[in-house]
């Protein structure tokens, strides 16, 4: 390949000035672009111009850039499309203005329903003694069933699984059943968990809505955007549902191949991308990443690599960023080639790490320490360098 090809752009995700992991880390793990957002602003609220070039001088004073915004978050209003969410749609074009007149112009959010991710577990222990992210239906349905209470829960888990969540349950202690709770409504980091009684209307609220209602109510948004986009030249890049299927009785709509061809139609002009994540598309048990992103690769607009190993039952831990079931050298081939096309580079950041080394020691977000994200992060640099010769 040619060496002359310009680079994947290197970036990492930092929470602002109260992340454990400071700017100078980043910089000593060999990112140059910033991947941040302004969590301190209540969801839907208007992020104000001068939060917004404060906290770019943060970034530009440590000799880094302001990459990718993830997210600003869509507010539940404009998901179900309640009677006041034409406000929060303004706000959302507001925001995208400041944005851009910073010349910030990717951003990264989500459309799914109440949680932002879900695990059951965020310190599994591997085999080298490092923590991981872990997601099991079985815990899961420990909450469904016993802690969440959710009407018609048990109609969605197999037979198998319904067997062992009871045994899981009685055996169970109160603090470990706390800390179950915990774990499935951490939702975004840095923000309140999610309380159960305001989970259970909000699952009641989309039962009503559904699958089809969600996937409209997107469509909605992304044509109440789209002017501003097209005029500011932002590009917008859903995330894949996390996990890529139905949990708690709430719809999924981006999970797939087929959803994601659905979503670049649906509003077909050049704002409306993807964020390709290898590892929440990779815990889908059908999924083939290499000819999704075929299939969607002149859309991508960022990139999460990370990496998964499932078992049978669709259990799954954040592996090594080079192990798992993803096959990483399949897709960075995939991605190099339709970098080289690209005027700009595609930003990707290596996502999630495992917490290790002396980051065990260490209060840091789940999945977003230090040093396994640096591990990460060398490892899919060198990937790039080895298929490239892009040095």
């Amino acid at each position: 390949m040619d060496k002359r090809t310009h680079k994947l752009l290197q970036t990492w995700r930092w929470y602002g000035p109260s992340d454990p992991v400071s700017l100078q880390d980043v910089k000593q793990a060999g990112a140059t672009g910033i991947v941040t957002a302004l969590h301190h602003i209540p969801h839907g609220e208007i992020w104000p111009l001068a939060d917004i070039q404060e906290r770019k001088s943060i970034i530009e004073a440590a000799g880094l850039h302001w990459a990718v915004v993830e997210s600003v978050p869509v507010h539940e209003a404009i998901k179900t499309r309640r009677k006041d969410a034409d406000r929060y749609i303004e706000n959302y074009k507001t925001t995208l203005r400041n944005l851009a007149s910073c010349g910030i112009k990717t951003v990264c959010y989500n459309f799914m329903p109440v949680l932002d991710w879900t695990r059951t577990q965020l310190d599994l222990v591997m085999t080298d003694g490092s923590r991981a992210l872990y997601f099991n239906w079985t815990d899961l349905a420990v909450f469904d069933l016993f802690i969440l209470k959710r009407e018609g829960a048990a109609a969605d888990y197999k037979e198998e699984i319904r067997s062992k969540a009871e045994q899981r349950y009685a055996a169970l202690s109160p603090s470990e059943l706390d800390l179950l709770k915990t774990n499935v409504l951490m939702g975004i980091p840095n923000e309140k968990e999610i309380e159960l009684e305001a989970l259970r209307n909000s699952i009641d609220e989309y039962k009503a809505i559904g699958s089809a209602g969600l996937k409209e109510n997107l469509t909605w948004f992304l044509n109440g955007i789209s002017a501003v986009c097209e005029e500011e030249g932002i590009k917008m890049t859903i995330h894949p549902d996390d996990p890529p299927y139905p949990i708690l009785g709430l719809p999924r709509i981006a999970s797939t191949k087929a959803d994601l061809l659905h979503i670049i139609n649906s509003v077909n002009q050049e704002f409306n991308g993807i964020c390709f994540c290898t590892g929440s598309l990779g815990a889908g048990m059908d999924n083939n990443l290499p000819e999704i992103f075929e299939a969607v690769k002149e859309r991508v607009h960022f990139l999460h690599l990370r990496n998964v190993t499932k078992d049978e039952e669709g259990n799954f831990y954040e592996a090594d960023h080079l192990g798992g079931d993803v096959n990483m050298y399949e897709v960075m081939k995939a991605i190099v080639k339709e970098n080289a096309v690209r005027k700009h580079p595609i930003p990707f950041r290596p996502d999630h790490g495992h917490q290790m080394l002396d980051d065990l020691n260490k209060q840091t977000n789940p999945g977003y320490s230090a040093i396994g994200r640096l591990r990460g992060l060398a490892e899919l640099r060198g990937l790039e360098l080895g298929i490239t010769g892009n040095y």
